[in-house]
């Protein structure tokens, strides 16, 4: 990894991130559009140098021993650097979400009182590995009116660098100012730590990354955050489910793209449908290690047995848990109990079990009869997101566009006076 000459102390880059923020926050949508569509351009045209900076990264985790899983998340290719730019022109087609007025209602005194939309000012985001979050959360702070405050991992640096690079050229080109998106170049934990307590100029912190980040923003960031958890999701298949709508689902929740948090990790069937579809999905899940209570290795004797651990385990790789359940409620309870508040899918006919689901499941995302590899900003119609918040203030689910904004009063009287 190349380093760079000398090292900006985070505290330099995080002033730097806030005083652009204030241009950025009040630059006009067509100023700040053009450039959206400047860094799709741009990352196209270079996107061999991309892949170059991305070769390195890749070379480098691999002779570092680094798990297949995360190579997977690490590297680029030209589609990959097409998707991300192709993501970055889809957010700047979308409806600008600042002075967006959300409610509005008149007091008896005459006052007119108006919510109105506006940016949360610099949005910083420390992320693992996937060096498409760069110009993913880099274009959706822009959209909405931020700076880009970045602390991406060793792993990808110069891959990272390289994207960032793109994204402040196309700023510059624009007339915005380029700090509209910083990265922070020291990949030492103490940087790390420091980028999470710069309470002076960040306005909100998003993490993206496995259990250990995660921690460590609940050790020691002393600036709001919002947590992008775990996604240990899994897939109940009801009694009243159809069996071959339920083993499409789960095959492209389990193995479209493992490595994701919003894959499937965990099997629950009723006892009812075990008997006619578990050995089939077993079939069908070629490939996947499955690890199960005593009731389903008793229809598949492959399987090995479940730890209490294992229900409770991302594996993010070709892996899965399966427990049989007797009923609905047992089903809502080992969900409840050992998922991440994430994706949650049921696969049902019955329209009362949906909606019991639905409303008992505590995740951020239900899903009824649909794949969890839906929940996604662009699948839910976002555009690129910045994470998938499984905590419960001030956002939840995909973060887009409007959770990348606050909500500020706009008062307007003529001449008013309280007695």
């Amino acid at each position: 990894m190349t380093a760079p000459a000398t090292i900006t102390p985070v505290p330099e880059l995080a002033a730097r991130a806030k005083a652009a923020s204030r241009l950025v926050g009040v630059a006009s949508t067509p100023a700040r559009n053009d450039a959206l569509t400047a860094a799709a351009d741009l990352l196209v045209a270079h996107a061999e140098q991309i892949c170059e900076a991305n070769a390195a990264d890749v070379a480098r985790a691999g002779a570092e021993g680094t798990p297949a899983h995360l190579i997977d998340r690490l590297r680029l290719s030209p589609a990959r650097v097409e998707a991300m730019a192709g993501g970055l022109a889809q957010v700047a087609a979308w409806p600008d979400p600042l002075g967006q007025v959300t409610d509005g209602w008149t007091r008896p005194n005459g006052l007119r009182i108006e919510r109105v939309r506006a940016p949360l000012g610099v949005v910083a985001v420390i992320y693992e590995s996937r060096p498409n979050v760069t110009s993913d959360a880099a274009g959706l702070c822009l959209k909405s009116g931020n700076a880009a405050f970045l602390r991406g991992s060793s792993s990808a640096m110069e891959s990272n660098r390289a994207i960032t690079a793109v994204m402040r050229e196309a700023l510059d080109k624009v007339g915005l100012p380029p700090d509209g998106v910083v990265l922070v170049e020291d990949a030492s934990r103490a940087a790390a730590v420091e980028f999470m307590r710069q309470r002076d100029f960040v306005d909100c912190l998003i993490p993206r990354g496995g259990p250990s980040l995660i921690q460590s923003v609940l050790d020691n960031a002393t600036v709001p955050y919002v947590i992008d958890g775990a996604g240990n999701c899994h897939a109940y298949v009801d009694a009243a489910a159809d069996l071959d709508m339920a083993l499409g689902i789960v095959v492209n929740g389990k193995t479209q793209r493992p490595s994701v948090c919003n894959a499937l990790e965990s099997l629950v069937i009723h006892s009812q449908a075990a008997a006619d579809f578990l050995p089939g999905a077993a079939a069908a899940l070629d490939g996947v290690e499955l690890v199960g209570d005593e009731r389903a290795r008793a229809l598949v004797p492959s399987m090995g047995a479940a730890s209490d651990a294992d229900y409770a385990t991302e594996y993010l790789d070709l892996k899965m848990s399966v427990k049989v359940v007797d009923s609905l409620s047992e089903a809502i309870g080992h969900i409840n109990a050992t998922g991440t508040g994430h994706s949650e899918v049921i696969v049902t006919g019955d329209l009362a079990a949906a909606e019991r689901f639905a409303r008992e499941v505590d995740a951020a995302v239900v899903l009824v009869n649909a794949s969890s590899r839906f929940v996604d900003g662009e699948e839910f119609g976002f555009g690129a997101e910045i994470g998938i918040s499984t905590q419960k203030l001030h956002a939840r689910g995909p973060l887009g566009l409007e959770q990348l904004t606050t909500l500020k009063f706009v008062v307007r009287g003529d001449g008013q006076l309280r007695g």
